[in-house]
């Protein structure tokens, strides 16, 4: 029987999760601000979505293949830290030339890079909890990590209004972004390497070796025998290949919306790469490298599926959430759609308010969601907390006085906090040590998978069928987080829960 981690201090915990502080910094910076340059830049409202295309499209190709690679990577710097680095580096520069770009495709550019940068430091951090904490200290772990997420996005989220408070100017001449925004990307630069580098200096990992001490699992890629077929995945890969070819065809045949060539395109390119990896096995009984994730993404453990499921409606409401609460409070509860005005630029700023409120909120729930778990377990605790987002999204729907809709920013706040903890804790205990990295990256698919689906669909769905007004983009997504929460309650329960 293999020996279990030692106990974590609290301040062992702490250090361990800080970087998440700068990693949310720079993420909420760009949620809360996104929407914003791009219809300062010129986009056109039914366009915003697909120009969010670079998160859930870089988190898809980044995630998988820097979690295969952090768990095989042994440095002086340890395994998972060397990435949280490089990552923070490229994050902060992309900061400091966000806010600078003059034209819509260097924003939508700036975009993909920083998103793919994020991803890179992201990614390992929640391998990083699970390598690193036994299991009856994961889901503490992961509620520190949304402890952190929280205290980083509320200052970063109000820091535009702050600023503007303070005197900085917030309007700037039709097509240039203003010094609230520029100044607060700045300091997001500035605050993410430092909270990151705080964590790469003072944690240590375990090696390779003492991992394997603690694992039962202690199979090696090299002694992992195939079991999913060369012939299974030709099938699969035509299968997937000729329906998103057809979809494309049909989508230029019938001039539908352009959006959806991103989702029949990646059905296509998902079929092509199934192909690659049946033609690279040739018979070889041995994983390696590429073949690696497409193994595992077939083989995923029981928990990991239902789970997935329940992440990918979580996250596709978090996206239409993100994409449209701009657009719905500047032009509903401000009253004006033109990026130049006073009136949208104070509620473009309110919005960051808004959001800070969630994320402190969230900050609040991390402390009691242990509480929760302790005493009704992890799947009730992640339904009740999601039925509450849903209930904060459709608030927006009845709430006039844009002051009082921070009250719905409770419930979102408690759906986001669980979000981003519950999941994993109910994951990590399922998967092997050996490849945490790569499963974490697999499971990040089921994120970015519904990002996908928002990006081509919402605009289409809100401009056919409400009139392309944001606010039902809003209502969809309490309706999707209903739904997870219900997929929720149906995973399978673990046995110390």
């Amino acid at each position: 029987m293999a020996n279990d981690k030692p106990q974590l201090t609290f301040w062992q915990i702490w250090n361990m999760c800080f970087g998440f502080l700068g990693l949310q910094f720079g993420f909420a910076l760009q949620n809360a601000n996104m929407s914003r340059i791009f219809q300062t830049l010129g986009a056109e409202m039914d366009a915003i979505p697909i120009l969010w295309i670079a998160g859930p499209v870089t988190g898809l190709l980044v995630q998988p293949i820097i979690g295969h690679f952090s768990d095989k990577t042994w440095t002086g710097l340890g395994r998972r830290r060397p990435y949280f680095l490089y990552g923070a580096i490229f994050t902060s520069l992309a900061l400091v030339l966000m806010p600078n770009a003059s034209y819509l495709w260097m924003a939508a550019g700036l975009l993909w890079i920083l998103d793919a940068s994020i991803n890179v430091s992201m990614e390992p951090f929640r391998a990083f909890v699970a390598d690193n904490m036994p299991k009856n200290q994961q889901a503490k772990g992961y509620s520190m990590q949304s402890f952190f997420i929280g205290i980083g996005a509320v200052v970063a989220s109000m820091l535009p209004w702050v600023l503007a408070h303070f005197g900085v100017e917030n309007h700037a001449a039709e097509g240039h972004i203003p010094d609230t925004v520029k100044y607060s990307f700045y300091a997001g630069a500035v605050v993410l390497l430092s909270a990151i580098c705080w964590t790469v200096f003072s944690t240590k990992e375990y090696s390779p070796e003492e991992l394997a001490s603690f694992s039962d699992s202690n199979v090696t890629d090299g002694d992992q025998k195939l079991t999913v077929s060369a012939q299974s995945f030709l099938r699969n890969g035509l299968g997937w290949l000729a329906t998103g070819l057809l979809s494309t065809f049909l989508v230029f045949d019938n001039q539908w919306d352009k959006q959806l060539y991103v989702l029949t395109i990646s059905i296509a390119f998902f079929g092509l790469l199934q192909l690659i990896v049946s033609m690279r096995r040739k018979g070889d009984s041995k994983i390696t490298g590429f073949d690696s994730i497409f193994e595992d993404l077939f083989t995923m453990p029981t928990t990991m599926k239902q789970l997935a499921v329940v992440q990918f409606f979580s996250w596709f409401a978090l996206f239409a959430m993100w994409i449209y609460t701009t657009a719905t409070v500047t032009s509903v509860h401000f009253g004006s759609s033109d990026p130049s005005s006073v009136a949208y630029n104070d509620g473009a700023n309110w919005v960051g308010v808004l959001f800070a409120a969630y994320n402190g909120f969230a900050a609040l729930a991390a402390i009691l969601i242990p509480y929760m778990v302790k005493a009704i377990g992890l799947r009730k605790t992640h339904f009740i907390n999601l039925l509450l987002g849903a209930i904060g999204l459709a608030l927006f729907l009845v709430i006039k006085d844009p002051d009082y809709l921070i009250i719905s920013m409770i419930g979102i706040g408690f759906a986001w906090a669980s979000i981003l903890s519950l999941p994993y804790a109910m994951l990590a205990g399922s998967l092997p040590a050996n490849k945490m990295g790569t499963y974490m990256g697999i499971f990040n698919f089921f994120i970015v998978i519904p990002q996908l689906l928002a990006a081509s669909v919402l605009g289409l769905l809100l401009r056919l069928g409400f009139d392309n007004q944001p606010l039902y983009a809003l209502l969809i997504g309490a309706i999707s987080l209903v739904i997870s929460g219900l997929f929720a309650l149906r995973v399978t329960k673990e046995v110390n829960e």
